[in-house]
């Protein structure tokens, strides 16, 4: 007994029952990591393609980058990673400096819509497509780098990964991976594409070598 669906999309195809599949497509070897100078280039360069902000700074330069993106983008309220690394570089502390109003990460999603900055370290980085990759947990939560209409991650040279393949295989025990490329990207029915419709305006990637 024939299938007339099966038939429709042979025919479409140019196929017959008895032609022979095609064969398998060559699997490519694993991409192998270059020097860490040129692997954190190659991630900050994807960035900036993608329509985002990548910069390496030293921790010193934290603080005055922070105030002048808080500056520049007309930061009022903001909401961080309550992560040690984040702490340590006193992230909250320089906001509060500057007169912002601070969100806790585990508040409603209304309030943290109302954000103009998620703050926000990684787990992961792939440079050869400018991805973050992000452990959603209770000190992580996801909506911090989601809500906001600017994202900044705060990232270091050890989160670099080869390839999605180590991702998934050293997160394979986490439950839920937010994957960031670049800001939010939205296209209509003529193709138009539009920052921030559905996530993050602006991405910013700060690469902290510590």
């Amino acid at each position: 007994m024939t299938n007339s669906m099966i038939e429709n999309i042979r025919r479409s195809l140019g196929r017959t029952t008895q032609a022979s599949l095609p064969a398998r497509p060559a699997i490519y070897e694993p991409r192998q990591a270059e020097a860490a100078e040129l692997e954190i280039e190659a991630f900050l360069n994807e960035i900036k393609k993608l329509s985002g902000v990548g910069k390496k700074l030293s921790p010193s330069e934290i603080d005055d980058t922070l105030k002048a993106l808080a500056q520049e983008q007309n930061i009022h309220k903001a909401t961080v990673w309550e992560t040690p690394h984040l702490k340590q570089l006193g992230i909250t502390e320089i906001l509060n400096s500057l007169g912002v109003d601070l969100v806790s990460p585990n508040a409603s999603k209304h309030e943290m819509a109302l954000c103009d900055l998620g703050i926000t370290e990684a787990d992961f980085l792939l440079p050869e497509t400018g991805t973050l990759v992000l452990h959603s947990s209770a000190e992580k939560p996801r909506a911090v780098s989601l809500l906001p209409r600017i994202h900044l991650a705060i990232v270091h040279p050890d989160m670099l990964r080869a390839d999605m393949h180590q991702v998934f295989v050293e997160a394979k025990d986490h439950h839920y991976l937010v994957f960031i490329t670049g800001p939010s990207r939205t296209a209509d029915i003529e193709l138009t594409v539009t920052l921030g419709v559905h996530g993050p305006k602006s991405l910013y990637v700060w690469m902290v070598d510590a």
